[in-house]
């Protein structure tokens, strides 16, 4: 199997999150070709995750990424170094890197499966119903973009919704109104001035504000604004929550939609080490075994116009995989 003809492959089929169904029927063909016995597990209307085991035995090591990708979509293309496109390092790469150690590893007898999943871009969705049919396994090894080195640890996420109300009137005489937006441009600045937590792991949390929106137009007072922020997690929430709450309080509302923990990951002498600012679907995958984190390509590429992965990179990881797997079934 070609992991650099099997990546361009998955890359010039679109699966921006919510519609993997394509590249999963793919993977499922190419699995079941190779001679894995594969399920498509349901995950949501015509959506699911791919499973992939042996048939003598159930896995101990399960090897594990995402199909979807963000938007838009790109397809591949080569020169002599690297394969680009939407996906080529997170994760179509990744995907095929993992298939081809398999293969290594089957021949030397190991218990391996492979685990691909939905909606890691948006909510993991694909993972926490996973979660609900674990096989058994020992590790679970996760790939994300890390160079090729494994993450010991990874930075969670908090996702808030600030919400800021007030009273509409005539822009002429904003003294009969409540500007929303002012109470919401307020907050955001108290938020902003806030001290966030450290953590000498991993380094500071972090915040964006990514979306703002309100207003009806522009000769009148708003009686309406919200902005969505992300900050990324370097330890419990819960008192990062208490001060953001306390921060806003009286001139708006803030509102957890979603939380991925913080996670301290497992590492294995030799391999070279990384801290993962990003989020995973490692923590909603909690009953596949203790997991760790390693995959070819950067992330400061992915999602950008220009993604690609490194041939010799994603040659690296099979071999980089396969040792990985070796040392953890031996313990």
């Amino acid at each position: 199997m070609d992991p650099i003809k099997l990546t361009r492959r998955l890359v010039d089929i679109e699966s921006i999150s919510g519609n993997e169904g394509a590249v999963g029927a793919e993977l499922y063909d190419e699995l079941c070709r190779l001679g894995y016995t594969a399920h498509k597990m349901p995950v949501a209307h015509e959506r699911f995750n791919v499973v992939a085991t042996l048939d003598d035995r159930p896995p101990q090591v399960v090897f594990s990424t995402h199909m979807d990708t963000v938007p838009p979509f790109i397809r591949s293309s080569e020169d002599h170094d690297n394969i680009y496109g939407r996906g080529s390092c997170d994760a179509k790469g990744i995907i095929a890197a993992q298939i081809a150690a398999c293969q290594k590893l089957r021949k030397d007898g190991a218990a391996v499966g492979m685990l691909f999943l939905v909606g890691e871009e948006r909510d993991s969705l694909g993972a926490k119903i996973a979660n609900d049919t674990p096989p058994g396994s020992r590790f679970l090894i996760n790939g994300e973009p890390t160079d090729n080195r494994l993450a010991i640890a990874s930075k969670g996420a908090l996702r808030v919704e600030i919400t800021a109300r007030g009273k509409m009137a005539h822009s002429a005489y904003p003294h009969l109104g409540e500007s929303a937006i002012e109470k919401l441009l307020t907050a955001l600045e108290r938020l902003r001035a806030m001290k966030l937590p450290e953590n000498p792991k991993v380094g500071p949390c972090t915040l964006n504000i990514g979306l703002i929106e309100g207003g009806r137009a522009p000769n009148v007072i708003p009686d309406h604004a919200k902005a969505q922020l992300l900050y990324r997690l370097v330890g419990p929430s819960d008192s990062l929550r208490k001060e953001m709450s306390d921060a806003v309080a009286g001139l708006a509302e803030a509102e957890v939609v979603l939380e991925i923990p913080f996670m301290e990951l497992r590492t294995v002498p030799g391999i070279e080490t990384m801290a993962a600012a990003f989020t995973t679907d490692i923590p909603a995958l909690s009953k596949w075994g203790m997991p760790l984190l390693l995959g070819p390509g950067s992330i400061h590429v992915a999602h950008t116009d220009r993604e690609f992965i490194s041939k010799k990179e994603l040659h690296a990881a099979v071999e980089l995989y396969c040792t990985l797997a070796k040392q953890l079934l031996a313990t």
